[in-house]
């Protein structure tokens, strides 16, 4: 990965001011809560009224989708029922999660089984639970869905370019637009609805045309479909949209307008149901993670200073694989005079070392003792906490509610 700038979260340039300003009050709402209690550290603090005026801005730059919350992003049971009350719907990738959505407020005719990869007892359990909607890319995977769902609706995820992703997905899931047609037929053989398709132009996806390639190619299969007397009337848009990092994205109308330009060009007025699966574009900005300087190492020679946190790649972390998410920092020394450093994790392994190639400057005075909060950091960490790699817990949480103190 090539060198890139990034400081104190203060000073970085967003582009977004619908991102920014809501990362900025969540931030302050959250500095009021940590200077009150004091939690100990590492810990993630998330505002709820973030997460609710992120759900508003959604709601209003697409109002024709359908509002999937992706829960693998954040499954704090707050943040759940607090989208449960706004009427959003639920993107699950597995029976836990499906469990926590009923159990916080959602209907089961909410929820969107959208993981690919599935055994036949879990569908099973999701269908008696309620569940009708699935998502599917593979025979096995279908006709495991025909017997264990019968009459369900499907969709079928096609594969497509994740360029301009800061975390693309690589070729796990997904299929050729021809092979989705030959599925969205089967599928009505077996008796399941072929209600639609499903893709995902990457995470944090800074490329506000990327979602053209993907309607693209939804209508390649709803044309191929359509020979053969099936006719698929959804698109489900996925994720993507991004949170406010150290490198900036469009503004979320910009994205929006290059949707809506898209299924012009490619459905006219025969527009299909639109899905969308937010995860981190929901949460990502309402999260601060507050870490606690363990060890501050000098200055050797020509070297920067090694500062090591007590959170890192295995209780947090995991998105700074590669350097891909770069979180804007705030620390109890700011103001003071800066200089580059090196980020690292408490782990005893080579590879948890947060960020070196990417250029942070910190203060010069911070020390054991000090702390650091990662901005921003609501999606994709304590979600992703090891459950005690070298004895360090899991990731704690906590929920706060400005609802709750007006």
């Amino acid at each position: 990965m090539t060198d890139q700038s990034a400081t104190t979260g203060v000073t970085d340039r967003p582009s977004d001011g619908n991102v920014a300003g809501t990362a900025a009050r969540s931030a302050e709402r959250v500095q009021d809560f940590l200077d009150r209690a004091v939690p100990g550290t590492p810990c993630l603090v998330m505002d709820l009224t973030a997460v609710r005026e992120r759900y508003a801005q959604l709601r209003a730059a697409l109002p024709d989708a359908r509002i999937c919350y992706a829960v693998k992003a954040n499954p704090m049971p707050e943040v759940v029922a607090a989208l449960a009350e706004l009427g959003s719907s639920f993107d699950v990738a597995s029976p836990g999660e499906i469990d926590l959505c009923l159990a916080h407020g959602a209907e089961p005719g909410s929820i969107s089984y959208g993981n690919t990869i599935k055994k036949r007892a879990d569908i099973a359990r999701a269908h008696e639970q309620g569940v009708r909607l699935f998502a599917t890319d593979s025979d096995a995977d279908l006709t495991a869905i025909a017997e264990a769902a019968p009459g369900a609706r499907v969709f079928c995820r096609v594969l497509v370019d994740n360029k301009g992703s800061r975390t693309p997905f690589g070729r796990k899931f997904g299929c050729p637009p021809e092979t989705a047609v030959h599925l969205l037929v089967r599928a009505a053989e077996l008796g399941l609805d072929p209600y639609g398709v499903s893709f995902h132009i990457g995470s944090q996806q800074h490329d506000a045309t990327a979602w053209e390639h993907g309607l693209r190619a939804a209508n390649e299969v709803f044309r191929g479909a359509a020979e053969h007397g099936v006719r698929p009337r959804m698109v489900n848009l996925g994720g993507g949209l991004p949170a406010h990092y150290t490198d900036s994205a469009p503004p979320l109308q910009d994205y929006a307008r290059r949707i809506e330009q898209a299924l012009d060009r490619e459905f006219g007025d025969e527009r299909p149901e639109l899905l969308v699966e937010p995860g981190r574009r929901l949460v990502g900005d309402a999260g601060v993670l507050r870490s606690e300087v363990v060890l501050a190492t000098p200055e050797t020679g020509s070297d920067r200073r090694w500062i090591y946190l007590d959170v890192g790649r295995y209780n947090g972390l995991a998105e700074t694989e590669g350097e891909a998410i770069t979180y804007r920092l705030r620390t109890s020394r700011d103001g003071d005079p800066t200089g580059p450093v090196v980020l690292a994790g408490p782990t005893c392994d080579g590879d948890d070392v947060i960020y070196q190639h990417t250029r942070y400057e910190l203060p010069l005075t911070l020390g054991a003792g000090d702390t650091v909060d990662l901005l921003s950091a609501g999606a994709y960490t304590a979600s992703y906490a090891s459950v005690g790699f070298n004895g360090f817990p899991p990731l704690p949480t906590y929920c706060i509610d400005g609802h709750e103190r007006s």
